[in-house]
């Protein structure tokens, strides 16, 4: 497998949920709103023998009117009509912010990977709409309710043979995490779970979470079978380390 991670940068986040951008060369974080959070906002391609995944799909930030991750796909070599599954592991506005684009003509927000089919949890659409903003922007998700590209998931279980989901239930009520199985390697993406390196290393319980002992518990259970079974760990909001899979 091949692994591309699609950094759209770094950002700081507090209370307000607003992601302001960080110069880690230039800024302070102590100058930034108590208790603010340094992370990065990062999607990952995985390039199987199957598919092209993308694994979440970033803030959905446009510049010239082109979505960021369209031209971090395109830099990387890849069109976004060859993406051919999208796995969300949640609707938060910082995951899902590139699902939808505006249509100029329309002016109707259309899907950002049209010839892609968009796996997410049932609910979890359903509770972005119950609960709303600032941690969910629903009239970027509203082209998801009738269309023929989206796959709703209930629960846990298999894609084609060799993607695993589960519902976890930690980070938010249908947070879903995904094991990629392919060619005897295993590439595991935690999302909101397991979003950093340092958080698999430490106990701890997180007052942003929905189920903070949950993640907690489950964190620790990954990194004990990640290490038994050298799984690759894709993490979301890791400045430093996106990509682990060094178990020498």
């Amino acid at each position: 497998m091949k692994i591309i991670p699609l950094s759209e940068g770094t950002f700081t986040i507090d209370k307000s949920k607003l992601f302001v951008p960080f110069n880690v060369d230039k800024d302070d974080l102590q100058k930034r709103a108590t208790g603010s959070l340094l992370v990065e906002v990062q999607p990952f391609v995985v390039i199987t023998s199957e598919d092209i995944l993308l694994l979440d799909t970033g803030l959905g930030f446009e510049k010239n009117g082109e979505l960021q991750i369209h031209k971090n796909l395109i830099d990387a070599g890849i069109n976004p009509s060859e993406i051919t599954k999208v796995l969300m592991s949640h609707l938060h506005k910082d995951h899902a912010g590139g699902i939808s684009k505006l249509n100029s003509a329309s002016n109707k927000k259309e899907l950002s990977f049209p010839n892609a089919k968009y796996y997410l949890q049932k609910k979890e659409l359903e509770f972005a709409y119950e609960k709303g903003f600032p941690s969910y922007i629903t009239d970027e998700l509203d082209c998801l309710k009738n269309s023929d590209n989206v796959v709703f998931l209930e629960g846990s279980g298999i894609l084609d043979g060799y993607i695993k989901y589960e519902m976890t239930s930690a980070h938010c009520p249908y947070h879903q995490v995904f094991w990629i199985v392919d060619g005897g390697e295993t590439v595991f993406f935690g999302a909101d779970d397991a979003p950093q390196l340092q958080q698999m290393k430490s106990r701890f319980v997180a007052k942003y979470d929905y189920d903070g002992k949950k993640c907690m518990e489950l964190r620790k259970e990954w990194w004990q079978k990640g290490e038994e079974e050298k799984w690759t760990f894709l993490f979301y909001h890791d400045i430093k380390t996106p990509i682990f899979s060094n178990w020498s």
